[in-house]
């Protein structure tokens, strides 16, 4: 494994991969089991399974669920535990990975050793990293959409993937559309909300205060913020008009709108690392510690997420950094993003270290994604008909709801002001720290200046420049 197309990352939303995939064992034949999004099982008999491929077990199910030919693109075989995640590559041998699972760990975690002598890893059949989301548009086959659609919710739900309040709320109304059909006036709708919440909203928006401050923030109210604002967003979702190409009972459209509005966040479709990051010093006595953080990397950039507020920290295009990474015989393993900022007003480029056993293969999974960005040749996905995707049915926003990137405050904003980071300038022929200051990059590893928006800094540039 090379890091390159495997990756490695936190566990999935459910407990699915705590579950063993191989069931026996034997030179002819072996039962596999292979697992949905949707925790649902695939079977497989298979024979000679240590040296089966992944590619040859992806075909396998593709024919067991009878999936179109697009399913080979959009998914692909995850090897993953509550310790470790790894996108394996068509020609991996899911067995032999399996295998050297404890040695996986010792190296790209900081498991205990009877956490690693426990752990056993699953198969999963999971959205491929690499695949775009303009493709996703394209899909037609209905189990292949339920399959992302499931994915996505599970992210959702688990706040994998942070997400503003209306925009959990407009997620929720879509699954409560798929789940228990139109939205009807007059029926007990909101009872059956209320007993199901956590299968439409994140769990931080379904928890209920105790004590006297939450009964006086909830005197009057008939149902929770969540609760409420879930039950006005199903009523505002819109029938989908039936077609010839999707008959009138289809969950298509609902599957495809949910993940329509999925690809407004920046790190949908990423494949998520452990990290940690400095925390800013703080007090009289510049405190300052780390802070556990997921670092989300797909085909469109980086974003380093606070893993406990489950909000940004910090997001950029390939574009807009250069990175490098220290491995463990040098130093504690690092991943270093640069990009520019200001200090004070005077424009420096930043250095952002993230520690973690997964550096890297985090380096090597950005420098991937900027390979395959650069040699696509495929164009953009036309603007497709009144019953394509951009008109699929979901809640409509109210009148004065703005763009989601542009709301202030927004959970998929960086925050770049919660970052310890060391800024520097070029100042003459050297190099100084700005509390510290910086201008040359030093990382060779990054898009051409010519097709990207990363500038070095120099001392006489302005805000607007950098």
């Amino acid at each position: 494994m090379d890091g390159t197309e495997g990756n490695a990352g936190q566990p999935a939303p459910a407990d699915r991969s705590h579950r063993s995939s191989v069931s026996s064992v034997g030179a002819r034949a072996a039962d596999v089991l292979v697992y949905l999004a949707d925790d649902k099982m695939v079977p497989l008999a298979v024979e000679n399974l240590p040296s089966l491929s992944a590619h040859e077990l992806h075909r396998a199910v593709r024919e067991v669920l009878q999936l179109s030919d697009i399913a080979l693109d959009a998914f692909a075989l995850w090897l993953a535990s509550p310790l470790l995640e790894v996108q394996l590559k068509p020609k991996h041998q899911p067995y032999k990975l399996g295998r050297q699972w404890p040695e996986l760990l010792l190296r790209f975690t900081d498991a205990p050793d009877d956490d690693v002598a426990m752990d056993e890893p699953s198969l999963q059949f999971r959205r491929n990293v690499f695949f775009p989301k303009r493709r996703e548009l394209q899909i037609r086959d209905e189990e292949v959409l339920r399959l992302l659609y499931e994915e996505a919710k599970g992210n959702v739900l688990a706040a994998r993937y942070p997400c503003d309040v209306e925009d959990c709320e407009a997620l929720g109304a879509l699954v409560c559309r798929v789940q228990l059909g139109p939205y009807q006036p007059g029926q007990p709708t909101a009872c059956a909300l209320r007993e199901k919440l956590d299968s439409f909203l994140p769990a931080h928006l379904c928890k209920r205060g105790h004590g006297l401050l939450a009964a006086l923030r909830g005197r009057g109210a008939k149902a929770g913020t969540g609760e409420q604002g879930l039950l006005d967003a199903y009523r505002r979702v819109k029938e989908a008009a039936s077609g010839d190409s999707e008959p009138e009972a289809s969950l298509s459209p609902y599957y495809r709108a949910y993940l329509l509005k999925c690809h407004e966040l920046p790190f949908y479709g990423c494949a998520f690392f452990h990290g940690e990051i400095d925390k800013p010093a703080q007090g009289f006595l510049h405190r300052g510690g780390r802070k556990p953080v997921s670092v989300a990397i797909s085909l469109e950039g980086v974003h380093v997420i606070d893993s406990r507020e489950k909000h940004v920290l910090l997001g950029l295009r390939f574009q807009e950094l250069s990175w490098d990474h220290t491995s463990p015989e040098e130093e504690e393993s690092v991943l270093w993003l640069e990009f520019d900022g200001d200090n004070e007003g005077t424009p420096v480029n930043k250095l952002l270290k993230i520690y973690s056993k997964q550096a890297e293969l985090m380096s090597s999974l950005i420098e991937y994604c900027i390979e395959l960005n650069q040699v696509a040749t495929e164009p953009a996905a036309p603007q497709e008909s009144a019953s394509g995707p951009t008109s699929a049915p979901g809640p409509s926003p109210p009148p004065t709801q703005r763009p989601q990137l542009r709301r202030q405050g927004s959970v998929v904003c960086s925050r770049i002001q919660h970052l310890s980071t060391i800024d520097y300038v070029e100042e003459g022929e050297q190099i100084k720290r700005v509390k510290p200051k910086r201008t040359t990059s030093f990382f060779s590893r990054q898009l051409s200046l010519s097709q990207g928006s990363y500038t070095v800094v120099r001392p006489t540039d302005s805000l607007e420049q950098g």
